[in-house]
């Protein structure tokens, strides 16, 4: 019934185009990979059933040594007075990745992402909001009236959402990015740095800021993860044939791994819905980011994807990097004790 009422809620998507790594596929095979009939997951597993359950096992393997070295009194002793040192900059690297996002959406009149061309969604407004994208761009990675800058954003934002639906949940990454901004402003290493709110903000606004910041994070790591389940699920899962042609025009990826193509697959979503997962629950959250920017080092490589719309993709995780555990994440909140916090 869950899976019945999901493909429903999904069939709703518009057409447009999908997770990231699929950029790479023409226009015709991608049409014909939507219109075919998604491969069933079970059935793969019931074929596959030896290599599911050694690799299931070598995952939870790596999770549970990670975890353990990461609590260790060893390497927390070692590592946490210089990672200690890095929350401040955690904002400055989110603030950088968006603004260098719009910056580059102006360059190609197209709004997050290739599939969503300025022209489809704003018409003969088109020019004016490149304009707008260049200013916003600029003002974020600046840190000149940040908040300002994110609220254009925003607006655009939700302009996509009229148009595109629920297919923005792709991008819910870049609201994440935005409402944090919005929440800190530009904080560190900035034109109005952290010093201009405690100059020259009203008190009613230091206080909403003081009660709302502590979120801050936390809405990143949703954001965040919501939006790589969503292309996991919307490419990998209900048109999996998506991901399955991807094997098909690069028939190197099934003899560098190793597995049959629906196998393949079948682990590429298991895997990022797990580090979407992660992320949103607050478990490995450095080597999680870690693990995804290495991964998205290697596809950009071998794909030859364009980079820019994957700049968001790169700047959060070094944002999570940086930061660490917020005390709403899972390990934060049981093991971020005494000024110590889980190393990844």
């Amino acid at each position: 019934m869950l899976r019945r009422f999901l493909f429903v809620l999904f069939s709703f998507v518009p057409n447009l185009a999908f997770a990231h790594e699929v950029y790479v596929l023409p226009e015709d095979v991608r049409e014909a990979a939507l219109q075919a009939p998604s491969f069933s997951f079970l059935e793969v597993i019931q074929a596959n059933l030896t290599d599911f359950l050694l690799w299931g096992f070598v995952a939870f393997l790596v999770v549970f040594l990670v975890f353990f070295a990461s609590i260790s009194r060893f390497l927390e002793h070692k590592l946490d007075p210089f990672l200690a040192k890095l929350p401040p900059y955690a904002p400055v690297a989110s603030r950088i990745a968006i603004g260098a996002s719009f910056l580059a959406s102006a360059y190609y009149g197209a709004l997050f992402g290739p599939e969503l061309p300025l022209d489809d969604t704003f018409g003969a407004f088109s020019p004016l909001v490149t304009g707008l994208l260049v200013v916003v761009g600029i003002m974020t990675m600046l840190g000149v009236y940040a908040r300002i800058a994110t609220l254009g954003a925003l607006m655009l934002f939700i302009a996509e959402i009229t148009t595109h639906g629920w297919y923005m949940l792709t991008y819910l990454n870049y609201a994440g990015e935005l409402v944090l901004i919005g929440l800190l402003g530009a904080h560190h290493l900035a034109f109005h740095h952290k010093g201009h709110d405690a100059a020259r903000a009203p008190h009613w606004f230091l206080r909403l800021k003081t009660v709302l910041a502590p979120y801050a994070f936390l809405i990143l790591r949703i954001a965040f993860g919501v939006s790589l389940i969503f292309a996991s699920l919307y490419a990998k899962v209900f048109h999996n044939e998506l991901a399955l042609a991807v094997t098909t025009e690069y028939p190197d990826l099934l003899t560098f791994f190793g597995f049959e193509a629906h196998f393949l697959v079948l682990g590429a979503a298991i895997i990022e819905i797990l580090i979407g997962l992660f992320f949103i629950l607050g478990v490995e959250i450095r080597f999680t980011a870690l693990f995804m920017l290495f991964w998205l080092s290697l596809s950009l490589w071998y794909f030859g994807e364009a980079v820019w719309p994957h700049l968001i993709l790169i700047g959060i995780p070094i944002a999570f990097i940086f930061y660490g555990y917020d005390r709403y994440s899972l390990e934060g909140y049981f093991f971020k004790k005494n000024g110590r916090e889980p190393v990844l």
